[in-house]
């Protein structure tokens, strides 16, 4: 079938579904949702036989939904209405939720049914069930709709839903809505209202005197702190502030200001409050130290026999200089434990994204600090290449993307999890050349025509095909737990066998080989004389595209690698 995704962005679930349905064998475009004008165009030069709105923020033009079937993908249950679904769904607590293709009907998320998937609700924030329950629901539910039109069915209109599916409209929800109350909210409300405005828009608060956003909460489940005011700033600990509840604490990693004042996007919480932070004592945590209580860290590692796990469930999965730097330091420290096998854990829903964005625009000389960061990554990826006492694995349980994807590759083992998406190139970016060693890593793995396709065509690239391409070494089965637990099983059993020595062995010559053939050195100089064309250059292209990122600029138009209907021919209907 002919499809034309209508979307306001290429986000995660846009991108999940793209791949899914591209395997089906379906044929699909994509276009961004600027205007009216410019959908009527879309649909005409693609002439779908449907149109497919994964992530919208606005109604489908009735130019369009009355002349093409269209499925809008709704994240919440049979009967369920309104803009702020998953958000009410986490504020209120409910176990259960959903995801519906609803075809269009010109009413928001009225129109008839045509397959709904649940999912039980963990205790998590709306982007990290958005990325992983919600997106699985998406993909079957929309799976099944296709088969249903295929099949000459109808679908159900919601005034036949049965009893246990009501009808339930409710409006967008507000900040009054989401608003803190430190000294009345226990500790639970405030991570829901945290969690339910996590991404975007954040809940928005007083901190030292300073309007913010409050984005990225966490709970500290040791004693509270004595004596302290509910919502007063108690602790701070790599760039995230201790907020006290009324009955415990929530840790806070990032701000957003709402001041009116630059820069007005998301950044460390501590770099955002400055001085303002001043005499709030720090509250460090190694990365190895044991704890008894919940609490947050950047890097943890812990050993389960002759295995290191070593997890850095970044923000987003950006890694900024000073990130980096400690990772680097953290993985040192690991090397020199009496351990046969180091496991790259990476966070849950993204294992990693390369250098931090956020970061760089923040900086005042952001072509320096792209610098640094992207030494420091390349630092780290050199410490993984030059592990020689152990065998690594990069476990990959969520999404990998540009630098992320190239440090995965400098394991010895790289497994990810069925649904991952990797994205394997840096050129969306402003054309970036990109380093982490990828010119010396992606020609072990890929041949050279499939290792060009993967830099060139900016689409991404799920598990499956990765591992048939060579890029990773296994796709395995499973939701990220029973991924977790087929991660550990797979790591210790490399750690006894009993050839393990021998592949400790052939690692370390054929690195040696390596070398004496063409040093680590000249192809991370190599790599870096493009770089700084990029950083320092005349093309300014890559700062254009970063700002136009991380302030998140409307889009102007589609990308052409996504807006087949603009360069290919279309096919009679």
């Amino acid at each position: 079938m002919r499809i034309l995704f209508l979307t306001h962005s290429f986000n995660s679930l846009t991108q999940r579904l793209y791949d899914e349905l591209t395997h089906d064998g379906h044929d699909i475009s994509v276009e961004f949702d600027i205007n009216d004008r410019v959908t009527e165009e879309a649909v005409a030069l693609w002439q779908p036989a449907l149109v497919v709105a994964p992530f919208l923020k606005r109604r489908i033009p009735a130019s369009v939904w009355q002349r093409y079937r269209c499925i809008v993908v709704h994240p919440g249950p049979a009967g369920d209405r309104g803009p702020s679904a998953l958000d009410w769904a986490i504020l209120e607590g409910a176990t259960e939720w959903g995801v519906t293709a609803i075809e269009a009907n010109g009413e928001f998320d009225a129109g008839p049914v045509w397959a709904s998937r649940s999912f039980p609700m963990r205790p998590a924030t709306k982007s990290s069930l958005y990325r992983r329950e919600v997106t699985e629901a998406a993909v079957q539910a929309l799976r099944l709709t296709l088969q249903r039109l295929a099949a000459g069915e109808q679908p159900q209109a919601q005034a036949a839903l049965p009893a246990s599916s009501p009808v339930q409209t409710r409006p967008l929800m507000r900040q009054a809505d989401r608003a803190i109350d430190w000294a009345q909210d226990d500790t639970a409300c405030v991570l829901r209202k945290l969690h339910a405005a996590d991404g975007t828009p954040g809940v928005l608060d007083e901190v030292l005197g300073l309007p913010v956003y409050l984005h990225g909460a966490h709970l500290e489940g040791g004693a509270r702190p004595p004596a302290a005011t509910p919502g007063a700033v108690v602790a701070q600990r790599d760039g995230a502030i201790l907020r006290a509840t009324r009955d415990a604490a929530v840790w806070i990693t990032h701000l957003r200001r709402a001041d009116g004042s630059e820069p007005a996007f998301k950044l460390p919480a501590a770099l955002v409050l400055g001085q303002r932070l001043a005499g709030v004592p720090e509250s460090p945590l190694a990365p190895d130290a044991v704890v008894d209580t919940p609490t947050w860290r950047e890097i943890r590692y812990e050993e389960a026999g002759q295995v290191g796990w070593l997890h850095f469930p970044f923000h987003n999965g950006a890694m900024g200089t000073t990130q980096c730097q400690a990772l680097t330091a953290a993985l040192r420290s690991a090397k020199a434990r009496p351990t046969r096998v180091i496991v790259l854990a990476g966070g849950p829903d993204f294992w990693s994204n390369g250098i931090h964005l956020n970061l760089i625009e923040a900086h005042p000389q952001p072509a320096d600090e792209s610098w640094r960061n992207i030494n420091a990554m390349n630092d780290l990826v050199l410490e993984i290449l030059l592990t020689d006492r152990q065998l690594t694995v990069a476990a990959l349980a969520g999404n990998a993307g540009a630098g992320g994807c190239f440090l995965a590759l400098a394991a010895d083992r790289v497994w990810a999890r069925r649904g991952v998406l990797l994205n394997p190139h840096y050129k969306s970016m402003g054309n970036l050349y990109g380093s982490e060693y990828w010119t010396y890593l992606l020609p072990r793995r890929v041949a050279p025509e499939a290792a060009r396709r993967l830099m060139d065509n900016r689409l991404p690239v799920n598990a499956v095909q990765a591992a048939s391409l060579g890029l990773v070494d296994a796709a395995l089965d499973g939701d990220p737990e029973a991924f977790a637990a087929a991660v550990a099983s797979g790591a210790q059993a490399l750690a006894a066998d009993p050839g393990f020595e021998a592949l400790l062995q052939a690692k370390v010559l054929g690195r040696a080989a390596d070398e004496a053939a063409k040093p680590l050195a000249a192809w991370r100089a190599e790599e870096l004389e493009r770089m700084k064309l990029n950083f320092y250059g005349f093309d300014s292209s890559y700062h254009v595209a970063r700002h136009a990122f991380v302030t998140k600029v409307p889009r102007s138009r589609t990308p052409l690698w996504l807006a087949r209907h603009r360069t290919q021919k279309p096919r009679p209907r």
